[in-house]
């Protein structure tokens, strides 16, 4: 049947997201991709996280990460700054630009989510969350990050 096909149900509303995102920050001119946004969210919340620190929370494989830190500091959006109690590992840090860029993209991100939200009661998208969060956890493998 197929309604059962939820992995597909999954990945195809997952690309279609994206692909919806990416265009909406590309027409309002945004500078940063859903990923690197993420990252500038997470540092604007707090700042000066090391690299393991943002690669768990954001569940993605340390290469990947280090890919797109390095575009955000060829774009002048973050800096990195050596651990003062660790010099193997780096501190990532918000620039000025960083801190535009992050207030330029997080109402366009809000008017999205508001977007996904519309037309659902206040207690389906509460069983949406919580479906998610689930599989967060059913899926979790802490010693793995993933790819995003």
């Amino acid at each position: 049947m197929a309604e059962d096909r939820l992995i597909y149900l999954v990945f195809m509303a997952q690309q279609k997201m994206r692909t919806h995102i990416a265009s909406v920050l590309l027409t309002e001119g945004v500078k940063v991709t859903l990923g690197q946004a993420g990252i500038l969210f997470l540092l604007q919340h707090d700042d000066g996280q090391t690299m393991t620190e943002l690669s768990k929370t954001l569940a993605v494989a340390n290469p990947t990460l280090t890919g797109l830190i390095d575009r955000l500091e060829k774009s002048d959006f973050v800096r990195r700054k050596a651990d003062s109690g660790d010099r193997r590992s780096f501190r990532i840090y918000l620039t000025p630009n960083g801190i535009k860029e992050c207030k330029k993209v997080k109402p366009i991100i809000k008017k999205i989510n508001d977007e996904i939200k519309a037309g659902y009661s206040k207690e389906e998208i509460e069983v949406f969350k919580s479906v998610l969060q689930s599989l967060f956890k059913k899926f979790d493998n802490p010693d793995k990050g993933s790819e995003v």
